[in-house]
């Protein structure tokens, strides 16, 4: 009985080890590190460009989740930086996230600050409703649409006055 109960722990062992090692592009891009997504390019050079079943890439969810590192990596390697989920780009991510350092980031590899989600919200939209203030003036210095209307009709700078923050108000006046 000791040795068929050590034989199912081992087995037990032996596949959840092998489970842990497998991971896809997409649990990498949320948890993973540079040397995890490398070698997952390694067996496949296009793996960092696959969209999941809830229409994200792997550098949307990189940036939804924070993983500066990671996101940096797939930024400078992926076809599309500016790829649009329903839910917007990767840079809508960083500007929900409130990362002003990734938002920079992504924007020097091209990102285009006024592509919108579904709902017509851009990155500029989102850094306004969270009262960003830093993350607002980046994007107008890379000629973030101050005019462009959501789907309701609001602009950056309506959304701006419902915040009632006079400092991001004052960026959309000059």
């Amino acid at each position: 009985m000791k040795k068929i109960l050590f034989i199912l722990l081992l087995v037990s062992s032996i596949c959840n080890a092998q489970q842990n090692t497998v991971k896809d592009v997409f649990d990498v891009a949320r948890y993973g590190t540079v040397e995890d997504i490398k070698v997952l390019v390694k067996q496949n050079k296009d793996t960092i460009n696959a969209v999941n079943a809830m229409g994200f890439t792997p550098l949307i969810l990189a940036c939804y989740r924070g993983n500066t590192e990671v996101a940096k990596y797939l930024a400078k390697n992926i076809k599309d930086v500016n790829y649009n989920s329903s839910s917007g780009t990767a840079l809508a991510a960083a500007a929900v996230k409130g990362d002003t350092e990734m938002a920079k980031i992504l924007l020097e590899y091209k990102a285009d600050p006024n592509i919108a989600d579904a709902g017509g919200i851009t990155p500029l939209v989102y850094a306004t409703q969270f009262q960003n203030k830093e993350l607002v003036a980046l994007l107008l210095s890379y000629k973030a649409d101050k005019y462009r209307a959501d789907n309701d009709g609001k602009t950056p700078y309506d959304h701006a006055v419902f915040t009632k923050n006079e400092a991001i108000i004052n960026l959309y006046k000059k």
